[in-house]
C-alpha cells in the first residue's frame, strides 16, 4: 500500500510540473486565418508578403482571394467572408465605402501603370499604342468595370485612338494569359504584370501611360477576424517591409 500511495505521489508530482510548464508558455498558440481579397495585378507581391506576415506571427495563415477588384467588392457585398481588401484603384475602394464595408478608413499603398504586352515573338509587330488600333491586330483589353479597364478607356480618350478588342476580360491577369498563349497579339496590362512575365512577353511602354496613374488602397472590412490582425496586415503592407517588396514587383509609391 505504501508503496502505491508513493507511486501516486509521484505522478501528480510530475502532472503538476507538465502544468506549470504549461502555464509559463502561455498554452498553446491560436491557429488563426487572416483572408485577403485582392487585385489580381497583386498576386506575385502579396504571395511573397502573406508568407513573411506568417513567418512574423505565429499561428496566422493569410489566404487570398486574388481576382478583378469590382469581382471582389461585389463578392464582399454580397457576404463573402474577407477581413481585408485591397483595390487596383480608388473606385471600387469607393464602392466599398459607400456600401458601409469597412472598418476604419482606407490607406493608399501602391500606384501603377498600363504597359503594352505582346506574345515574345511579337507576330504583329506592335510597336505604340497607335498600332492597337490597326486593323487585323487582335486586342485584349480589361472590362471598363475592372481599374485596369477603366485606365485603358482614358488612354484611348488621352490619346484619341480608338481600339477595338477582340474580348474584355475581367481581371488584368486574364488579358496577360491571352497574350502569353498567343490567343491576342496584344493586351493593356500593368507594367508589373509584365514584369513578372518576364521572357513571356514583350513589354511596350508608351509615353500616354503616364497620364493615367492607378492608385492602390487597402482597407480592413467589417466583422473582420479580430485581434488588430487585419490592421496589423495593413501596417505591414505600408510599412517598409511591404513597400520594399512591391518596389521590386515594379509599383510606385502611393
Amino acid at each position: 500500500m505504501n508503496r502505491f500511495v508513493a507511486l501516486v505521489a509521484s505522478l501528480l508530482l510530475v502532472t503538476a510540473g507538465c502544468g506549470s510548464e504549461s502555464a509559463d508558455r502561455n498554452g498553446p498558440t491560436k491557429k488563426v486565418t487572416l483572408t485577403v481579397f485582392a487585385a489580381a495585378s497583386l498576386k506575385g507581391a502579396f504571395t511573397e508578403l502573406g508568407k513573411q506576415f506568417e513567418a512574423e506571427h505565429e499561428g496566422v495563415t493569410v489566404t487570398f482571394n486574388f481576382a478583378g477588384s469590382s469581382d471582389l467588392v461585389a463578392q464582399i457585398q454580397q457576404g463573402a467572408p474577407a477581413d481585408v481588401f485591397a483595390s487596383a484603384d480608388t473606385k471600387n475602394m469607393d464602392v466599398a465605402i459607400t456600401a458601409n464595408l469597412l472598418e476604419g478608413s482606407a490607406r493608399n499603398f501602391a500606384t501603377n501603370t498600363l504597359e503594352i504586352a505582346t506574345p515574345a515573338d511579337n507576330p504583329a509587330e506592335v510597336n505604340s499604342l497607335d498600332d492597337l488600333a490597326k486593323s487585323g491586330v487582335k486586342v485584349v483589353l480589361c472590362a471598363e468595370q475592372v481599374p485596369c479597364g477603366s485606365a485603358a478607356a482614358k488612354v484611348e480618350e488621352a490619346s484619341g485612338i480608338d481600339i477595338k478588342p477582340v474580348s474584355e476580360e475581367q481581371s488584368v491577369t486574364d488579358v496577360l494569359g491571352k497574350v502569353i498563349s498567343g490567343e491576342a497579339d496584344a493586351g493593356l496590362v500593368y507594367v508589373t504584370d509584365v514584369k513578372a512575365a518576364g521572357d513571356k512577353v514583350n513589354g511596350i511602354e508608351f509615353p500616354e501611360s503616364g497620364d493615367v496613374v492607378n492608385t492602390y488602397p487597402i482597407a480592413a472590412i467589417k466583422g473582420n477576424v479580430g485581434d488588430g490582425l487585419a490592421e496589423a496586415f495593413i501596417s505591414f503592407i505600408t510599412g517598409s517591409e511591404g513597400q520594399a517588396v512591391l518596389a521590386a514587383a515594379g509599383f510606385g509609391k502611393p
